[in-house]
């Protein structure tokens, strides 16, 4: 009885593709994986602050900060690279100011928001997830940073540009190449000196 192909074809066709053996899959699930965090980590690595320090500012320096720069009710605080929120929120709770803490990190904005909340500052804070960069600064008379030496140097043309004459911008730990602060402040705190720099933002000549 002669075979018919057509048929062997089609049947052929519609069986279910062999799985692979527990081996094979399992190391398709490893690069799969190791394909996801390769991407992640080129995405935060290319991010302008993936070289600013993940290092939180010691309380009583934040007193520090907002001290050396003047800090009072009738300020707009903006802290960039907010971190869990703590500067914004020390403005907004123990000197009345208002403020803006601005963050990459999703996780550490939602718990800036939420810390904010539990104390009742809800209305005079908030916590965005923005590049610093594309941050708008007219409405801040404060800017508080702790970043990096190249961070706060590539931002000196932006705050001069958008900060009005008077505005205090205050940096721990680093410079601004040379442009010379108005003052330096050195604290011994958590185990090792702190040092503060104070700019305040000059008249247009």
């Amino acid at each position: 009885m002669p075979r018919d192909r057509h048929r062997e074809r089609a049947l052929i066709s519609a069986a279910p593709a062999a799985r692979p053996a527990p081996a094979r899959a399992a190391l398709l699930r490893l690069r799969r994986l190791a394909g996801v965090v390769a991407l992640a980590c080129l995405t935060a690595c290319s991010h302008p602050l993936a070289e600013a320090p993940d290092v939180r500012t010691p309380f009583p320096t934040v007193r520090g900060m907002l001290d050396l720069g003047h800090v009072k009710s009738s300020d707009v605080v903006y802290d960039l690279g907010s971190g869990d929120g703590r500067i914004v929120i020390a403005a907004a709770r123990d000197y009345g100011a208002r403020g803006v803490g601005v963050e990459i990190d999703p996780a550490l904005v939602a718990q800036s928001r939420a810390t904010a909340q539990r104390l009742g500052l809800g209305e005079r804070v908030r916590f965005v997830e923005q590049d610093l960069f594309q941050t708008d600064l007219r409405e801040a008379t404060v800017v508080t940073l702790y970043l990096s030496a190249d961070l706060n140097r590539r931002l000196r043309p932006k705050l001069l540009a958008e900060l009005a004459p008077g505005s205090r911008v205050v940096s721990h730990d680093f410079d601004m190449g040379d442009w010379t602060p108005d003052r330096v402040l050195r604290l011994h705190d958590d185990g090792r000196e702190h040092v503060l720099y104070l700019w305040v933002i000059p008249s247009p000549k």
